[in-house]
């Protein structure tokens, strides 16, 4: 029991540390597109 627990436990951490990489690359992405999108707005603005 004591060994199903701690890989419960220890997969239940990586899922955690995984959640957190994707939003951050998300995040990242999502930022990356809305620079793209107000560049382009700027340069037909000039």
């Amino acid at each position: 029991m004591v060994a199903m627990r701690n890989a419960t436990d220890n997969a239940r951490g990586l899922v955690d540390d995984l959640t957190l990489m994707y939003n951050k690359a998300r995040q990242e992405s999502i930022t990356k597109e809305l620079l793209d999108i107000t560049g382009g707005v700027a340069a037909l603005a000039d």
